[in-house]
């Protein structure tokens, strides 16, 4: 647990497959991350659900092609296999870490624990709900917060048995945010795990350089054509709606944080030509670069 916080503490920009740190005593995983210096902007899926808390910390979330500000409390459950990160701006009591409480459970895990049983229907809806990622309302997130803090001190059972108690209340919040514009797939069979895998690797790891189609059809063993039908299929995005949404929330986190110009910026993250930058970021966000900067004064 220890050498796990200290690898995510000492990524900074580098996306990545997260490998979760799985106990042996245990079906679910685990997190209580502290960080002096921040929260990273660190693109990164994973095929399990993620539930976070996070807490002293505010900044911008980002769930798939949804970027938002957040704050102290906030509370969120990401689907399989939705890219996601968050960009911190500043502790709130500065004197105290960025905490992020991290619960992590498989997909299998949650089909098992709620069944058919008439009891865990508000359940099964709220998993189902989670795929484009839920935000939850503050008055949630304040009664299962202390739950949530005490979980990390818990054995394994107790354990079990505070998540089961969490997420039966998360269920009866009447308005989770949707966060994503779509969800993506939740993959089962490994073998497609594994090449979807290796594809949101590849392309994580060089959106910023630039990613060739024909690379990354070998990466998956597939023509073209295939890599194009499996990611679409995967992922219910093309390639080059996918590869937008990641350097444009980079970009937001950047224009955020610091004052590097707007130019260096767009290069920063993948963008040759400042015009194509400024045309794509207007479209996905609605806003200019600049005028985004400006929201954040």
């Amino acid at each position: 647990m220890i050498l796990l916080w200290l690898i995510l503490k000492d990524i900074r920009m580098k996306p990545l497959l997260e490998h979760l740190p799985w106990e042996p005593d245990s079906s679910l995983a685990m997190l209580n991350r502290r960080l002096l210096d921040g929260i990273p902007f660190q693109w990164h899926h994973h095929p399990e659900f993620e539930l976070t808390l996070t807490l002293n910390s505010r900044g911008q979330r980002f769930i798939g092609d949804h970027v938002e500000k957040y704050g102290d409390g906030d509370l969120v459950l990401v689907g399989p296999n939705l890219p996601h990160t968050w960009a911190s701006q500043a502790a709130i009591n500065p004197a105290e870490p960025h905490v992020a409480l991290v619960i992590w459970f498989s997909l299998e895990w949650a089909e098992k624990i709620s069944g058919d049983l008439i009891e865990f229907a508000a359940l099964k809806s709220l998993l189902s709900g989670a795929g484009r990622g839920l935000a939850f309302s503050a008055d949630v997130a304040a009664q299962v917060r202390e739950d949530f803090q005490r979980f990390f001190d818990q054995e394994p059972f107790e354990r079990l048995l505070t998540l089961l108690k969490i997420l039966g209340q998360l269920s009866k919040d009447p308005s989770p945010q949707t966060l994503a514009s779509v969800a993506a797939q939740q993959v089962k069979l490994p073998e497609r795990h594994a090449r979807i895998d290796r594809v949101l690797s590849h392309i994580h790891a060089h959106y910023t350089a630039g990613v060739s189609m024909t690379e990354l059809a070998d990466v998956a063993a597939l023509s073209v054509s295939g890599l194009h039908r499996m990611f679409r299929s995967q992922m219910q995005s093309t390639i080059s709606d996918y590869l937008i949404a990641l350097r444009v929330g980079d970009a937001c986190a950047r224009l955020s944080s610091n004052l590097q110009p707007i130019s260096h910026i767009a290069d920063t993250v993948g963008y040759r030509n400042i015009a194509n930058f400024n045309r794509q970021f207007k479209a996905a966000k609605g806003i200019t670069p600049r005028q985004y900067r400006a929201s954040f004064s």
